[in-house]
């Protein structure tokens, strides 16, 4: 049976790319946080000290992806599969094996460097760089990993949690991704060209554009759009870490979260199969703007709608916000700089984006403590998410000006 022909490119690479992205779950905050509590209780650490051992392991993470991710234009795609697996398998195994509170700090370290940090970004960068026909129907198939494994791994974590104590997940964890996850990926990985091969591949357009990790830091255009590739992460990393704290202000029944969060689920699958054509079609700057929109809308009924049935249309409305912006902002570097330094280039993007990440909580407690109103942070973010759209209006085409030796490399 012939492969659909928006990843007959390649194939295998497709695959790799989606269960890359899935199986960066295990390094993910939706994974963690089901056995936070518990971790808590047996170590007898207070919120503010689990929250600043996790935020401290997730920000130095950040800073070894933007020293290693550029490794991806230069080595073999197993080679950094292999590395980047092992890292994640040895930080479940610290974590499960941890004797003192001092061991999970390691522990949080290897998970999200290797699981949310590497994997994903080996998985949206080889999206990015081996397709150009259709990039962004590949890029959706893409991100569709991380609703699959949102939406298998802590229901799999929650019935390991019925069967032993919170340490079982971790060691099933390991099992999995030595016995199950690294053979297949690298058996996909196998036949990937070596990414200074893939010059050979790309379009004449492409290769005319494709800038250096320098020349893209010397782009005001850059700056202009990370607000917006960032927004969603940001926001839905902020909304749903207070999410408690948020639906009860509103006065949304508590033990309704969870049948509204199948709105978000289905949001979240909906408009990953809008976005892959829609990026072919518009562009990915055109349609980072546009996915951008449900998740303002989102905020707005935060803010002011009333009636328990607000609820479902808010997480319905964010959710659906996840797939257009994920498949836009995966294919909005490579089709903007390239694909030659995709890797250093996306390297800089992720970094920031995990930093975004590890603040966001932060400022939206910091607003709660003080004001108590959810009307307040719905109407905040919304702001600052149309804020981001408006600048993407204000982006132009990288100029011939940008000169590789114009900055110190980094």
């Amino acid at each position: 049976m012939k492969p659909p022909k928006f990843i007959a490119e390649h194939p295998q690479l497709a695959l790799f790319a989606l269960f890359a992205t899935a199986t960066s779950g295990f390094g993910q905050t939706f994974f963690i946080s089901v056995f936070g509590h518990l971790i808590r209780d047996e170590f007898v650490l207070s919120n503010s000290a689990y929250g600043l051992s996790y935020g401290g392991a997730t920000l130095v993470s950040a800073l070894l992806l933007l020293k290693f991710g550029a490794l991806v234009d230069t080595r073999p795609l197993p080679q950094l599969t292999l590395a980047a697996l092992l890292i994640l398998v040895g930080g479940c195994l610290m974590i499960g094996l941890a004797a003192h509170w001092l061991m999970l700090i390691p522990g949080f370290l290897l998970i999200r460097f290797g699981g949310q940090g590497l994997l994903s970004h080996l998985g949206v960068t080889v999206a990015g760089r081996y397709f150009h026909q259709q990039r962004g129907r590949v890029m959706a198939l893409t991100v569709s990993g991380f609703p699959l494994a949102e939406s298998t791994l802590p229901l799999a974590a929650g019935l390991l949690l019925v069967l032993g104590n919170w340490r079982l997940p971790w060691f099933v964890a390991v099992t999995f991704l030595l016995l199950v996850a690294l053979p297949m990926l690298l058996l996909l990985a196998r036949h990937a060209p070596p990414p200074d091969d893939t010059r050979q591949q790309t379009t004449t357009n492409d290769q005319q554009t494709s800038l250096t990790r320098n020349q893209v830091l010397r782009d005001p255009g850059f700056y202009l759009l990370l607000p917006a590739a960032l927004a969603t992460p940001f926001t839905i990393t902020a909304i749903l870490f207070h999410q408690a704290a948020i639906v009860g202000l509103r006065g949304w029944p508590l033990e309704k979260i969870g049948v509204a969060f199948t709105g978000f689920a289905l949001g979240h699958l909906l408009s990953l199969l809008v976005a892959g054509p829609l990026v072919d079609r518009l562009g990915a700057q055109r349609t980072l703007a546009v996915g951008l929109l449900p998740l303002v809308g989102g905020l707005l009924v935060l803010a002011i709608i009333p009636g328990d049935w607000a609820l479902y249309l808010y997480l319905l409305l964010t959710g659906g916000s996840l797939g257009g912006s994920g498949a836009a902002a995966g294919a909005l570097w490579p089709e903007r700089y390239g694909t030659r330094h995709l890797g250093a280039i996306r390297s800089v993007a992720s970094a920031i984006m995990v930093v975004s990440t590890a603040l966001a909580p932060v400022l939206v407690g910091f607003i709660l403590d003080i004001t108590d109103s959810a009307t307040l942070i719905g109407l905040l973010l919304a702001a600052l998410v149309s804020m981001a759209i408006l600048l993407t209006f204000k982006v132009r085409p990288p100029g011939n000006r940008l000169k590789s030796g114009d900055i110190i490399p980094i």
